[in-house]
């Protein structure tokens, strides 16, 4: 088992709202930092760019009725990482959760720096969907 981290942050929008405004990959590049460097492109069924250490590859999970945004990582030739990301309600708001693992190739201190980049990430978000909300025409909606 692999040690894991689980990061959350809440939003004052309703879970079915707010997972409609961003389950489609391109709200990724609002405010997943890592996606955004790497400038992705959608490839077929999956997303690509070039990552910090070499190239990115991404697929997500489809749309769904469960708020479920997982996604799966591979970047220069390293197994693909499975990454779980939920929406849930939160009586009349929301909670979103990350949760990370980390891969046996990563240090603690490499860990601790991912589990801060998430929850800089998380609060991205939040402000991104606050921005938004005046201007819900800047978030795409999903189909």
């Amino acid at each position: 088992m692999l040690q894991h981290a689980i990061i959350s942050i809440d939003l004052n929008l309703n879970h079915h709202e707010l997972y409609e405004r961003i389950w489609q990959p391109q709200a990724f590049l609002h405010w997943a930092s890592g996606m955004c460097g790497a400038g992705l492109k959608q490839d077929g069924n999956a997303w690509t760019g070039e990552g910090m250490e070499g190239p990115l590859r991404v697929r997500f999970t489809e749309h769904n009725q469960f708020g479920i945004m997982d996604h799966f990582v591979s970047q220069a030739g390293e197994p693909e990482i499975y990454v779980p990301l939920r929406v849930v309600a939160n009586q009349e708001g929301s909670t979103v959760t990350i949760t990370l693992f980390r891969q046996r190739s990563t240090t603690e201190t490499m860990f601790a720096t991912e589990v801060e980049w998430a929850r800089r990430d998380l609060e991205a978000l939040k402000l991104w969907v606050e921005r938004a909300g005046s201007r819900s025409s800047s978030i795409p909606s999903g189909s």
